[in-house]
């Protein structure tokens, strides 16, 4: 990753969803790096491709990467491939930033917002495979309609994935993972493949657990991880 130089801070996301504040490197970076990478949705993204310095057999996309344990970790294990990693809250961003500035990687892009605004920017069919890991589950009734899957949503996923693309679910809450289910079965654009039980109790291969998993795991609660299907 190429140097980054120290300059006075003056992001507009200073103060935007905001956990504790940021350390002056951290800043730095926010400042620096961040715009460097940043993938522009301000006008419909013709060729997603064409984001990347060169050109990636395929476009992966991550929303809600946390601290980006798992984005980079893709990225490093498939340099073939061009990573699209979405997060609002900025001290994970930051976090994922730091991670990046030391990292030897030209295949990760960000994007420090709504997913759904990017989602919309993105064309048709340029996604080969889509992550959601351990999403807020808004428990609360009245909630539920923040909840980022919905029926809505999978149809602009749908748009975006390419036929056979995989949408990687994973969560620790009994209650989204029904929720999730329930949405992805009754869906016309998704199938979820699993045939036991080992399909959804144990990850990925390659997997990398999530400080938020870490957590959860100590209080001891299992994740489930769904993988469905793009028809």
């Amino acid at each position: 990753m190429a140097e980054i130089l120290e300059r006075p801070v003056s992001s507009p996301l200073h103060g935007r969803r905001v956990g504790k504040p940021l350390a002056k490197y951290q800043r730095v970076l926010v400042d620096t790096l961040l715009p460097r990478l940043a993938v522009d949705i301000t006008a419909p993204i013709p060729d997603a491709t064409a984001l990347f310095a060169r050109a990636p057999d395929d476009v992966w996309l991550e929303v809600g990467f946390g601290g980006g344990e798992h984005l980079l970790n893709a990225a490093t294990l498939h340099p073939d491939v061009g990573l699209i990693g979405c997060e609002p809250f900025l001290n994970g961003m930051a976090r994922a930033l730091a991670d990046l500035a030391s990292a030897d990687l030209d295949n990760v892009r960000l994007h420090c917002g709504d997913a759904g605004a990017l989602i919309d920017a993105l064309p048709p069919a340029s996604i080969g495979r889509l992550f959601l890991f351990y999403p807020d589950p808004w428990p609360k009734r009245r909630q539920h309609k923040r909840r980022f899957i919905s029926d809505a949503m999978l149809v602009r996923l749908a748009r975006v994935m390419i036929p056979g693309a995989e949408l990687r679910f994973a969560t620790d809450i009994d209650d989204i993972c029904g929720w999730t289910l329930a949405r992805l079965l009754r869906s016309p654009d998704f199938t979820w493949p699993a045939a036991t039980a080992a399909d959804w109790q144990y990850p990925w291969p390659e997997w990398v657990g999530t400080r938020y998993e870490q957590k959860a795991t100590a209080e001891g609660r299992r994740g489930c991880y769904i993988t469905a299907i793009r028809r």
